[in-house]
């Protein structure tokens, strides 16, 4: 399908949040400022197969509403999503589009897909939103939760709701919650009742330099060679923005680690600001939530990949960790 957009690239918005923050009570107020002459687009993902979020928007002329349903269009095959969002520039020709993944979707793995090189001529990307309730925020049962800080994280723009109901209690929590996700330089809001104006959110998104490579230890025993960015497991990669350098890797899903050689292996790391990952280990999926006042690992479900992330400041060299890393390893595969 031909792509088609109304007037080149057109900004594109990514509602976030997770289950029940308020993002398409955000979403409802967002698209009553939309100007007379403009067609807005909405494009909505429910993880269950009975959408409800559409009918919950207006059906007036001047916008369309599509849902995909069933399944995570972040971390899901990309064709349905490809195919979804190429009808809705081919067809619809919006001036401005919406995107709300479901409460448990991934928006930075969406954000990567809407930034691939072929999307560059079709789509504006405009500031991530993840929209937090704030009225749960002393809930560390329900803010602890693997997806709720990759939600987090991914968000340039972070949408208090509820702010209105909010306790003392709350309010520490938000307080340490921003402390905690400082070095990601974000923007913090509050809204009542999905009160925002767009021009709050309608921000450049500010993407940071990534160089993806084949694993250290890879590209050792190919010196020389040139490798290209790439996409497939495993990677490993390293980002820098407002001062601070984040390592990642990301790994296959059907690897498997020892659990206690993984975690004194993460407990050995010095000169770090913030450790995150998930890993499919012996011991059941865990994630590692890593600051320098405390090292908190638990069960959790299971994720879609293995992943780890060091936030630091000071340069240094990431091949012996990597090793080290590949020495956890207990699967079939690996023997």
């Amino acid at each position: 399908m031909k792509l088609v957009s109304a007037h080149g690239a057109i900004p594109v918005h990514i509602i976030s949040g997770f289950l029940g923050a308020g993002k398409t009570t955000l979403l409802k107020k967002l698209l009553l400022q939309k100007p007379e002459t403009e067609t807005w687009a909405v494009l909505m993902n429910e993880f269950g197969q009975i959408g409800v979020d559409q009918q919950m928007l207006p059906q007036d002329e001047g916008f369309a509403v599509q849902e995909l349903l069933g399944g995570c269009l972040c971390c899901s095959s990309q064709l349905p999503m490809q195919i979804a969002l190429s009808r809705l520039l081919s067809e619809v020709k919006p001036d401005r589009l919406f995107i709300e993944p479901t409460g448990l979707g991934h928006p930075g793995q969406l954000l990567e897909q809407l930034t691939e090189p072929h999307w560059h001529p079709h789509l504006l990307m405009r500031a991530l939103v993840t929209v937090v309730d704030g009225s749960r925020l002393h809930d560390s049962a329900w803010t602890a939760q693997n997806l709720y800080a990759d939600q987090l994280k991914a968000a340039q723009i972070i949408v208090v709701s509820h702010a209105d109901s909010m306790t003392d209690a709350d309010h520490l929590a938000l307080k340490n919650l921003q402390q905690a996700y400082l070095p990601y330089q974000q923007q913090w809001l509050h809204s009542e009742n999905g009160e925002l104006n767009l021009k709050q959110i309608d921000q450049a998104y500010i993407g940071s330099p990534r160089k993806i490579q084949p694993l250290l230890r890879i590209q050792q025993q190919q010196t020389g060679a040139v490798f290209t960015e790439i996409k497939q497991l495993p990677y490993h990669y390293v980002e820098s923005a407002q001062g601070y350098s984040v390592a990642g890797w990301k790994l296959p899903k059907r690897w498997v680690f020892d659990f206690f050689d993984l975690l004194d292996l993460l407990c050995e790391q010095k000169d770090w600001l913030r450790i995150k990952g998930i890993f499919h280990t012996n011991q059941g999926w865990k994630t590692f939530n890593f600051n320098p006042e405390q090292f908190n690992y638990q069960s959790c479900e299971e994720g879609i990949d293995n992943r780890v992330e060091i936030i630091y400041q000071t340069e240094r060299e990431w091949l012996e960790f990597e090793n080290q890393l590949m020495q956890c390893r207990v699967d079939q595969e690996q023997k």
